[in-house]
């Protein structure tokens, strides 16, 4: 079975007149600060982590609400960062957490967009773009983990491209065939990101089309993901 290629912004439903948005935090601490593509990976992984979570998934749970009203409006992520004392407290709403390197991302439940979690409202949005080490290695391709390519071209800070790298995994979860997203499920959810040209035809993969909200303009296709071998 394959999956057409599809965009993180579908057309604005007509009763859409409160945007939600899925909060991700970054935590980033000045020593040692976490590399970009961990950041990246790690997010990719909270927002599957999140859409999986029992809370989410059973009826009545925490999260399936909120999840659900949020669905069913355009896809939006918000990345903030903390560190510290304001990432520790962070803890105290429910959240899933996912790491890789030295950075760790939290996922919170949706939320209005102006009504942001009085924990999370003071965290910083912007501003956060951090780099990664030099000579960097790419994990190979494997059976069960899910590539995300991010566009050449698209000059994106770490926060923007934690959002939609967070876009792509939602899509991989929710459009891909049931076979490879079950396997890569079993496999703990395992993602690798990098800045390529898709490699996968158009029915194997998702594409992210921003919106145009921030830093690139409507339509830019930032993202795409699947499962190469």
């Amino acid at each position: 079975m394959a999956a057409a290629a599809v965009t993180a912004h579908p057309v604005l439903p007509p009763d859409e007149d409160e945007p939600w948005a899925l909060s991700l935090v970054a935590r980033v601490e000045r020593e040692p600060a976490p590399a970009h593509t961990d950041v990246l990976v790690a997010a990719a992984r909270a927002v599957v982590l999140l859409l999986t979570d029992e809370r989410t998934t059973a009826p009545g749970g925490e999260f399936h609400d909120t999840v659900a009203a949020w669905r069913g409006r355009r896809i939006r992520k918000i990345t903030r960062r903390a560190r510290g004392v304001r990432w520790e407290r962070t803890a105290e709403l429910p959240h899933v957490e996912a790491r890789s390197g030295d950075a760790a991302v939290r996922a919170f439940a949706p939320h209005p967009r102006d009504d942001v979690p009085p924990l999370l409202k003071p965290l910083q949005v912007g501003g956060l773009d951090l780099t990664d080490p030099e000579g960097a290695a790419v994990p190979a391709a494997a059976p069960g983990l899910l590539t995300i390519r991010l566009h050449p071209g698209v000059r994106m800070s770490t926060g923007k491209a934690a959002a939609q790298v967070g876009h792509a995994a939602q899509l991989a979860w929710e459009r891909l065939p049931a076979l490879l997203t079950s396997a890569w499920a079993a496999g703990g959810f395992g993602v690798r990101v990098l800045i390529g040209a898709p490699v996968l035809p158009a029915g194997e993969r998702v594409d992210v089309r921003d919106g145009g909200f921030t830093e690139v303009p409507p339509g830019t296709v930032t993202a795409s993901a699947g499962f190469e071998d």
